[in-house]
């Protein structure tokens, strides 16, 4: 019931014999005084009432009643403290949508992601040949030292029966390659990105691989055999030693990264191992490559397929295509770097 602090009415005193008026009054003033005495301490008692049952609620608040069968308590959404100055009819409309015991706390914040599988790992990726070497023959021509023989630097590659270059497919094939590993967390380094006139020669490719330390390199090509061979091949080096070249450490994981590419590529692409080189397994050792012979980090060289052949140009000439294998040869650089 609310509290009325209004004065009470004038009292007649009319019909009040004389001498009476003043102690009826007196004795409302001694009821008063003794009632206001008495309050203070039954809100006292009243208090120490709660605080020591536990029951005590925020002014204005009352908790809400459980849900049947549920023993657990409710949880609680976070409310920010209302800032200086704010009605305090707000923060009782806060405490009232609180229950009287708090469930234990949500956590908010998404696990951290783990590490990138290549993070502090550098790849070398070597676009076969340059889409402008057919210009530069003269150049590109010249003869290096692969360590055991002398090579020309560098040649014009192979085209589809349309025109298609092979080196305007290593291109893209290797930039869709760098993507996914820089997405992977490695540190890629390019041979060349078209950005020169022709080359870089054989012996700079390899030296680009073994000055940038690279724990692994891949020299993408596709290959210009006769119609009817298809497939792809990953090509190793052999063990060679002479002048600049000493094969022997990179042997062993180069054959592993070899590996590791042409069971992702195979899985990735769909298209079989070489039918005209080696032996279907997809991989081919050879020793008269300057950029595998000069190379001191594991390297391989991939035939993506054969530009020669009408079914495999139809894959090698699709964008979607060259996205696949791109992945796969990704995903065996990530298996071979241990990701």
């Amino acid at each position: 019931m609310p509290y009325d602090d209004s004065p009470p009415p004038p009292e007649s005193t009319a019909s009040i014999p004389p001498g009476r008026h003043q102690p009826r009054l007196l004795r409302r003033s001694t009821l008063t005084v003794a009632l206001a005495a008495l309050a203070p301490v039954c809100l006292a008692g009243w208090v120490l009432t709660q605080v020591f049952t536990g029951s005590a609620e925020p002014a204005g608040t009352a908790a809400p009643p459980p849900a049947p069968g549920d023993a657990k308590p409710r949880p609680v959404a976070a409310t920010p403290t209302p800032p200086s100055g704010t009605a305090s009819a707000s923060a009782s409309a806060s405490a009232s949508a609180a229950p009287a015991t708090p469930g234990p706390a949500t956590p908010t914040a998404a696990a951290p992601n783990p590490a990138a599988p290549l993070a502090g790992r550098t790849v070398v990726v070597d676009p076969g040949h340059n889409p402008a070497n057919f210009q530069h023959t003269r150049e590109i021509n010249q003869l290096v030292d692969i360590g055991t023989a002398r090579k020309e630097c560098d040649t014009t590659g192979t085209t589809t029966n349309a025109g298609y270059k092979e080196a305007e497919f290593s291109l893209d094939v290797s930039r869709r390659l760098r993507t996914i590993l820089e997405r992977q967390g490695a540190r890629v380094v390019f041979t060349h990105e078209a950005d020169r006139a022709w080359g870089p020669c054989i012996d700079e490719r390899a030296r680009i691989g073994n000055e940038a330390a690279a724990d692994a390199v891949v020299s993408v090509h596709a290959d210009g055999s006769s119609a009817g061979n298809r497939g792809f091949h990953v090509i190793l080096p052999a063990k060679v030693k002479g002048g600049a070249a000493d094969t022997a450490a990179i042997v062993g994981p180069s054959r592993e990264l070899g590996e590791r590419i042409a069971g992702n590529y195979l899985r990735t692409t769909g298209l079989a191992p070489s039918n005209y080189v080696g032996g279907g397994t997809g991989l081919v050792v050879r020793s008269d490559l300057g950029g595998l012979n000069l190379s001191k980090r594991p390297k391989v060289f991939i035939e993506c397929g054969n530009m020669r052949d009408a079914k495999d140009a139809a894959l090698l000439t699709d964008p979607q295509w060259r996205q696949k294998a791109a992945q796969g040869i990704a995903d065996g650089i990530v298996g071979f770097l241990g990701g």
